[in-house]
């Protein structure tokens, strides 16, 4: 009896050995997965960043237009409204 004690014992020492072998190969295949993830993540972000960078550029640029356009109105829409009255007179006199 002793014997088929031992010869059991070995046999799930050795279950145990393999089952762990082969949980260590499926930890480094997730740890590889992580990696891969992990690196597609950095990607993203690098190009989030410059998508976010060229964002802030373009409002910036838009916002110099906006400026520009508001001083120009400020000057040509007087002007207008004198070249509309003037006609105005001139059609009406």
């Amino acid at each position: 009896m002793e014997q088929n004690d031992t010869a059991r014992m070995a046999a799930l020492l050795q279950q145990i050995r393999d089952n762990q072998a082969t949980q260590l190969e499926r930890q480094a295949e997730a740890l590889a997965l992580q990696k891969e993830q992990l690196d597609l993540m950095r990607v993203q972000f690098e190009r989030a960043a410059r998508l976010q960078d060229r964002a802030e550029e373009l409002q910036t640029r838009g916002m110099g237009i906006m400026t520009t356009a508001r001083r120009s109105l400020a000057v040509v829409l007087p002007i207008v409204i004198l070249l509309i009255i003037y006609l105005s007179w001139l059609l009406f006199r």
